[in-house]
């Protein structure tokens, strides 16, 4: 058994973790506590990582080898590295002496390592001459590097995690970090456990588990943010509350900022933002003193943020009025002060470092810049770098679709799933004359559109570093050797480099001079040559070595030469990297959402996380564990929304917008406020899709959302869609679910989902059975599958997925009325005297699937019932006992055994949560349920004690 310590691949916390392996196979997985980011604490995510990388999962969803499309309608076939290597060069060099560089276009991620990232930034504008490349960060953190540069001069975000103990009023606004950035949110439990007096003030279009924490909750109307905030610092500057002297002394641009904020009166505000004049001046008042009843003797003031703020066509003014607050206060550069962006991705931080954005160079230097351009030629030996500036991810898709870009490289990345506007995005797919997709997992819904697709390594497997949110470097170290013929992402960036040197600068020396056989060294040499672009930038790092990283571990910058360690917080002294060492405030006024509701797009649709899902799921989607909190795809709507439009729980509805539709099953939620809508930004076509009324494809929730983007940081604004929500009249139902051996589950899924186009709405997703995280031998991986259609469909169809679901043996039960379209297989597994239900599908009339679905999922004895599972009706023939949800998803504990043990719980909220925890072991693992716990408590209200005597009765 081997120990090795890594870095989660996950969110931008940047958790430390500890990888337990046994050759080549991961076998466990916990925190590291030496880790400074988590101190050995893991989120649901994290603590099933190494189910995700089993060797049942990996033999079944990795790809594994080299495979190539002559056709873009053929199967992929595998041919030999060399081979792929040869071809894609052979390609991209064509297309460059046909239509020039800028015919290529590189599309990589925030969850590569920060060396596939120099070394892709190299290869695109140094050695292939195109600023064509920018990563799916554009997605999720354009906008806050943005507002820091545009204020603050720099993107750096300028506070830490150990603040948060710091802070005498928490200001969050557009996070859900409850569910978005769990182990963030455990700190700030245990901060305002110990700091009972912290207010906390989140703001929020919906009352999310984080907002169940929170002193005053703003339950803002969708886009009106740059509102609030404006509207805050004319309270600010009414009462008295700004810091005059720090505004004097180290900022310029108030007098116009000042102007602007006198028409943002608390009667507009109320009016624009949805919230009360009283809320208004009371989150002013805490914010501007911290929370002090004496704004002589101001607290500190820590705001943390997201992409309810980045998300939008007004995100880069959304983050500056943010910090405008803060600098107009004094809070910034002093423990607990300070705006602090929370990164979506393990590496969006490390990504920017190198300069793998459009709009970026190494070492955050800028593109417009002649000088910064010849300082990085100089440093890579070129006699110059591009100019021009690149396509940013909506822009580069668009230029795709038109026709513009020849070429597309897309690694560890998912763009038809993730990008906005899929009909667009799916068209530069198809239109583009040859896609080469770097993947680890063969499942993406890219991948379907590859000519080329090349192995990558993964978590695990890899070695690095990353980045996180409060700027600390971290090793990401290998486990185990990679599975198959995958290699590691820069590697094969540079081997496919080594060959277009000889193309196009035959004969001269190479600018790859990194060694691919060595890991370990190559991916050092690559970091010592990033560590020297960084010399006297704001994140000079030359103090910095690998040995040292090695030794001391995760490190922060700025750590110049000369020093020892890095710097905790920024801006202590008042000075910022502008030219005058002034900081900035920037003027915006409020803009509206770039789509607003209307007569025929009546409701506001956000996207978003859930618990415990990551992005395009290609790695969570695998565990069926991971569902237990949130099974099945879904629109939530506030419970008046759905009454005036007659839906129930569980109704198909489409939901419309001006680029398409999906169908979907809607769920009433009184967390939304009235006329919006909220769908988990997860949904991708492999778990979610169906047909259109033309025939095509749908894709998922992104078929839905805008390709409108902020003019300055060009984030798209998937945090608004205009939507309409109406019922979908489709009478034919099927459901389909099955218990699956381990090593075949996967690819089962993998072949439902293929089907799903074949009807109007489907879906496919993995479940699994009660068993505690801590008992992994025990668990079981079903598959379940959900479709509607106006008629039936054909017969060979219904029996085609019987079939792969082990439904086409002599053992299955069946029902066929031809006349009626309906069908139902099911099937039994004995175990001595008794039996449970294995499979089964219901086609056509689905009303028996809440009971079949409980006796299957729950693994209930059936042998009593035998024809009576083949019976129609919503009534079970026999009672059975609801289990319920599952909120804690490590010990495996529903929301149904919650309620039953909280009604014999007494005492204060407090107590009760402590009894709840002692009898049923729920929160006590990685904590990711305890909001969710403590809603309940407080739901549940308090119970006295029996008295002695009537216990005893």
């Amino acid at each position: 058994m081997q120990e090795t310590r890594s870095t989660c691949p996950y969110c931008g916390v940047g958790c430390g973790v500890i990888i337990d392996s046994d050759g080549a196979q991961i076998t466990a997985v916990r925190g590291d506590p030496a880790h400074p980011a988590n101190f050995g604490r893991l989120c649901t995510k994290g603590m099933t990582l190494h189910l995700t990388a089993s060797s049942p999962i990996t033999r079944q969803t990795r790809l594994l080898q080299p495979m190539h499309r002559a056709h873009r309608a053929d199967a992929p076939q595998p041919l030999s590295w060399d081979a792929a290597l040869d071809l894609a060069a052979g390609k991209i060099a064509d297309s460059i002496e046909k239509h020039g560089p800028e015919a290529i276009a590189f599309y990589v991620s925030g969850q590569l390592l920060t060396e596939d990232y120099y070394v892709f930034n190299k290869l695109a504008k140094g050695l292939i001459g195109s600023n064509h490349i920018d990563s799916n960060s554009r997605l999720c953190m354009s906008s806050a590097v943005a507002g820091y540069k545009a204020t603050l001069g720099a993107d750096a975000p300028p506070c830490c995690y150990d603040d948060l103990q710091h802070a005498q009023c928490l200001f969050i606004a557009g996070s859900n970090t409850a569910w978005a950035h769990p182990i963030v949110f455990r700190r700030i439990e245990a901060a305002r456990a110990a700091n009972p007096g912290m207010k906390i003030i989140v703001a929020d279009p919906r009352r999310t588990d984080t907002a169940g924490m929170a002193d005053l909750f703003l339950p803002l109307q969708p886009g009106s943010d740059v509102m609030l905030f404006n509207g805050m610092l004319h309270l600010m500057l009414r009462e008295g509350w700004v810091d005059s002297a720090y505004i004097d002394a180290h900022t310029t641009g108030f007098a116009e900022l000042k102007t602007l904020v006198r028409h943002c009166t608390p009667e507009r505000v109320a009016q624009v933002c949805g919230i009360s004049q009283a809320d208004l001046a009371t989150a002013a008042r805490w914010f501007a003193t911290g929370a002090h009843s004496d704004p002589a003797q101001r607290g500190a003031t820590l705001s943390l943020y997201c992409q309810g703020l980045n998300q939008s066509s007004s995100g880069t003014a959304k983050n500056a009025a943010l910090i405008n607050l803060h600098l107009a206060t004094g809070q910034i550069g002093k423990p607990g002060a300070g705006p602090f962006s929370l990164t979506g991705q393990p590496n969006a931080m490390g990504g920017r470092e190198v300069g793998a954005m459009a709009n970026l160079l190494s070492a955050h230097r800028d593109l417009g810049s002649p000088q910064h351009r010849a300082e990085v030629a100089a440093l890579w030996g070129l006699p110059s770098v591009p100019d021009k500036p690149g396509k940013s991810a909506v822009e580069m898709f668009q230029a795709a679709a038109d026709g513009e870009i020849k070429v597309l490289w897309i690694a560890c990345t998912n763009p038809a799933q993730s990008m906005p506007d899929q009909t667009t995005v799916r068209r530069a797919l198809q239109r583009a004359e040859f896609v080469l997709v770097q993947e680890a997992f063969a499942g993406a819904a890219t991948c379907a559109y590859a000519d080329l697709l090349l192995p990558a390594t993964t978590w695990g497997e890899k070695t690095g570093t990353v980045t996180n949110s409060e700027r600390r470097i971290s090793r990401v170290r290998a486990a185990v050797p990679a599975p198959g013929q995958a290699r590691h992402d820069w590697a094969i960036a540079v081997q496919l480099a080594h060959r277009l040197e000889a193309r196009l600068r035959p004969g001269a020396a190479t600018l790859f001079p990194y060694d691919t056989g060595h890991p370990e060294h190559g991916a050092q040499t690559i970091w010592n040559e990033h560590r020297a672009s960084t010399r006297g930038r704001d994140l000079d790092i030359t103090g910095l070595s690998w040995p040292l990283l090695d030794a001391a571990g995760p490190q922060q910058w700025p750590l110049p030469e000369g020093r020892t360690t890095g710097a905790a917080r920024l801006y202590e002294d008042g000075i910022y990297p502008t030219a005058d060492g002034r900081a900035r405030f920037a003027a915006h006024a409020w803009q509206p959402t770039a789509e607003q509701r209307q007569a025929r797009y009546p409701l506001s649709l956000s996207t978003g996380r859930l618990r415990d899902q990551w992005h395009g799921m290609t790695r969570t989607g695998t565990l069926g564990r991971l569902f237990g909190h949130a099974a099945e795809p879904g629109v939530q709507l506030h419970p008046q929304d759905m009454q005036r439009r007659n839906l129930r729980n569980g109704d198909l509805v489409q939901v419309s917008s001006q680029r398409g539709a999906i169908i979907v099953p809607v769920q009433a939620d009184a967390t939304l406020g009235l006329a919006q809508a909220f769908i988990a930004m997860h949904w991708g076509s492999e778990f979610l899709s169906g047909r259109s009324a033309s025939g095509e494809p749908l894709a998922g929730v992104n078929a839905l959302t805008p390709s409108a983007f902020c003019p300055a940081s060009r984030q798209p604004e998937l945090k608004h869609t205009a939507v309409q929500v109406l019922k979908a009249d489709l009478p034919w139902t099927l459901l389909a679910m099955a218990w699956l051996p381990a090593d075949s589950a996967q690819t089962t899924r993998q072949a439902l989902s293929a089907l799903l186009p074949q009807f109007s709405f489907a879906s496919c997703v993995p479940f699994a059975n009660d068993t505690a995280l801590a008992t992994p031998e025990h668990e079981r991986t079903g598959v379940l599958m959900r479709a509607a259609a106006p008629a039936a469909p054909p017969d060979a169809l219904i029996e085609h997925i019987a079939a792969l679901l082990g439904l086409a043996g002599t053992d299955t039960l069946r029902y066929i009325d031809k006349k009626r379209s309906q069908r139902r297989y099911a099937r039994l597994l004995r175990h001595g005297d008794s039996s449970t239900l294995q499979a089964l599908v219901l086609a056509g009339d689905t009303s028996a699937q809440g009971w079949l679905q409980t006796l299957l999922q729950e693994q209930l004895p059936a042998h009593g019932y035998g024809r009576l599972l083949l019976q129609p009706g919503a009534q079970a023939p026999l009672a059975l006992p609801a289990r319920g949800k599952p909120v804690c998803s490590c010990q495996n504990v529903t929301d149904t055994a919650i309620s039953a043990t909280l009604a014999h719980c007494h005492g204060s909220a407090s107590e009760r949560l402590a009894q709840l925890q002692s009898q049923l072991r729920c929160g006590t693992h990685c904590g990711s349920c305890l909001p969710e716990l403590k809603r309940m408590v407080q739901a549940a209200g308090a119970r006295e004690p029996k008295p002695v005597a009537q216990a005893a009765m």
